[in-house]
């Protein structure tokens, strides 16, 4: 694995001015942005859909880590993909067919992702690490920002962590909730290596000096 990654999450940047959040997440060389897409029907929130990932896509060379809180997830795959995402992530509630969606990603040259929410153990990805880049844990309910993290969720990046050693796989374990400096270094221990950052990542007023602390 390479350096830990963080993926800065533009659900908490302002809205009004997403173009200047891409700015502020290539300066400080983050790397990823996190696109939370919601639908006020799986989650109670909603946000924005492919165009805005699109209309971003011109603006930076930033790996988009696109986050579908949808139902059905898999009727936006190619949208988001002709969009300019560069990795894709559904939640394994929202989906019962998810393999055929992991597949459907990966063939279209993309990361694919799946993601558990509090109350999922993590066991129920066991068949599914062979088809995925990344395995997103939710450390908070889903749907809004500015959460704290539920220390109980990184007991799952730990489980999954060891899973992932034993079949011998290398995708990436992404925490997703409440992660700020300090809890970062918790959800690193436990096995992360995608650090999902929204408040705290806007909030500080040393963006670049943060990623670097985090990625070290």
């Amino acid at each position: 694995m390479n350096k830990t990654i963080v993926s800065a999450s533009i659900l908490s940047a302002d809205f009004a001015d997403f173009g200047g959040a891409i700015a502020q997440i290539d300066a400080s060389n983050a790397g990823w942005i996190h696109l939370d897409v919601m639908d006020g029907s799986f989650v109670p929130n909603l946000t924005f859909g492919p165009k805005l990932v699109g209309d971003l896509r011109h603006r930076t060379k930033g790996i988009f880590d696109v986050h579908l809180m949808v139902v059905k997830p898999g009727r936006f795959i190619g949208e988001f993909a002709d969009a300019g995402s560069d990795a894709i992530t559904f939640h394994y509630e929202a989906e019962p067919d998810a393999k055929k969606y992991l597949s459907q990603i990966r063939n279209l040259g993309l990361k694919a992702g799946i993601s558990i929410a509090p109350a999922t153990p993590c066991s129920v990805l066991a068949d599914l690490m062979p088809y995925i880049d990344i395995a997103l844990i939710m450390t908070v309910n889903p749907g809004y920002g500015g959460q704290s993290l539920i220390p109980e969720c990184l007991e799952k990046a730990e489980k999954l962590a060891k899973m992932r050693e034993e079949a011998g796989l290398d995708f990436r374990i992404s925490v997703d909730g409440g992660i700020n400096e300090k809890t970062a270094e918790n959800a690193k221990k436990a096995g992360a290596d995608v650090l999902v950052m929204g408040s705290a990542f806007f909030k500080s007023e040393d963006k670049a000096g943060l990623i670097r602390r985090l990625q070290g």
